[in-house]
């Protein structure tokens, strides 16, 4: 099977050595999914369900550009800051999956590389045949 790695473009996958996505065969792996904007820094500091759109925003994108959709995503991971936060993530996170229903888990961390970062995002997918 091969190898297809998709960068979302962030900074930090060449600092890391990282991609935003990698799909072999069907199956697509979407990593921390930080709420960087499009023209760098972070997007919507100090909003939780602003960064979580933005979050699911560059990992759907990467989903599409590894050739697949929304509804290929079986697991998600919200990762917060704060878990005080959860319903103004799982607000955003419901705008996208509530028909689709992935399996979710939910946790919190005590930081992430930038400060600004209130959650990040990760997906996995497994593409139709």
């Amino acid at each position: 099977m091969s190898r297809q790695n998709v960068s979302s473009g962030s900074y930090l996958e060449p600092q890391i050595g990282f991609s935003r996505a990698v799909r072999i065969g069907n199956i697509v792996a979407i990593g921390g999914t930080a709420p960087i904007a499009a023209g760098g820094g972070t997007d919507c500091v100090g909003d939780v369900y602003g960064q979580t759109k933005r979050c699911l925003e560059i990992a759907l994108t990467a989903l599409t550009d590894a050739g697949g959709s929304v509804s290929d995503v079986i697991r998600t991971r919200i990762i917060l800051t704060d878990i005080n936060t959860f319903k103004d993530a799982a607000r955003a996170h419901a705008e996208v999956f509530t028909d689709i229903r992935p399996v979710t888990t939910v946790m919190a961390v005590s930081a992430f590389v930038d400060p600004d970062w209130l959650v990040e995002i990760e997906l996995d997918a497994i593409l139709k045949d």
